[in-house]
């Protein structure tokens, strides 16, 4: 349920800043799938990225990778910024305190992304050097300073937004359950199908809706965003459900199951595209047996109908508002 995936490429920035690779180790938090090759050893860098793809991206190119900053000391770091602000704050602190004082602390973003705002938070913390803008985007670094240097509020912590439901900065709809899931949840019918599959579950909000139904015998959740999928677990307790890292649209489970969920994703970057959700449906069509139903909520303005009519043999709206429609399809067919 992550709307909002997508960095465009910091290549020439980078370029710019590391005509060589840099001398020690180096941290990379939330490097892109398409980091420039080169530019770091892959012997000497250890990337941080949460989702998915990017992270077996990274993985098959040689990085070592992990879901979290790791303990230990690193001798410089680049930061790329996420849109949240939150998350963009937290991933700089826990670069930050990795360095010790008069490392480098670079930061990458997109003007979209918010990094002129955070260079401007950042100049009135420690020393800014050289700035370098390319690409609608900046690249610049930070000198850390002596003793504690950040705001001790710019730490991610994890945070009650419901009765039971903690959410992470930067996860999904973190302050809160996601309209569009709600609609959804109101309208699922009172008895479910016995396996189903939540496609993008996020912190789990809409599959524990989906488990207080009667019927449900075991509920998979599907998420790309390693932390979201760490929210659900401890949002969940229940034994039904199955937790899986995964991209969706690339998701198979050995068999096939006869309901799936979802609210899937809109966005790559800025840009709202039906991309995406064209690429869950067909995922969704591809685990479901054919008496199997798909529930899913989209934006009014997506055209997902004529996608679903590719897929399945039925298809019909059964509600919504002005915002969001609301759509249910059986009759999976085939794809060979």
């Amino acid at each position: 349920m992550h709307h909002g995936k997508g960095v465009r490429p910091p290549g020439d920035r980078l370029e710019l800043a590391f005509p060589a690779p840099p001398e020690g180790r180096t941290l990379l938090v939330g490097a892109p799938a398409d980091l420039p090759s080169g530019r770091f050893d892959s012997a000497r860098s250890v990337a941080v990225q949460t989702d998915a793809a990017a992270h077996a991206a990274l993985m098959r190119r040689g990085f070592a990778v992990e879901t979290a900053v790791p303990e230990g000391h690193f001798d410089g770091a680049v930061v790329f910024l996420p849109r949240a602000r939150a998350a963009a704050r937290a991933r700089i602190a826990a670069a930050a305190a990795t360095l010790a004082p008069r490392a480098e602390l670079w930061v990458d973003g997109q003007k979209t992304d918010g990094v002129e705002a955070m260079l401007r938070e950042l100049r009135g913390l420690g020393p800014v050097g050289e700035i370098l803008t390319r690409a609608h985007g900046k690249l610049f670094a930070v000198t850390v300073p002596e003793g504690d240097w950040l705001p001790a509020d710019w730490a991610a912590v994890t945070r009650e937004v419901a009765p039971g439901f903690v959410t992470r900065p930067g996860v999904f709809s973190a302050d809160g359950p996601d309209p569009g899931s709600m609609l959804l949840a109101a309208a699922l019918p009172p008895r479910m199908p016995s396996r189903v599959v939540d496609l993008g579950a996020g912190w789990g909000w809409l599959a524990a809706q989906v488990l207080a139904r009667e019927g449900v015998t075991e509920l998979h959740l599907v998420e790309s965003d390693h932390d979201a999928l760490a929210c659900a677990r401890e949002n969940i307790r229940d034994p039904r459900a199955r937790f899986h890292w995964a991209d969706a649209t690339g998701f198979r489970l050995p068999e096939p199951v006869n309901g799936v969920v979802m609210n899937p994703p809109f966005h790559e970057g800025r840009a709202a595209t039906p991309r995406l959700g064209a690429a869950f449906i067909a995922a969704a069509a591809g685990m479901l047996t054919q008496a199997g139903r798909l529930w899913m909520v989209a934006n009014r303005h997506l055209p997902y109908e004529a996608e679903l009519g590719r897929h399945f043999a039925r298809v019909e709206e059964f509600g919504g508002d002005s915002r969001y429609k609301l759509l249910t399809a059986t009759g999976a067919k085939r794809r060979r």
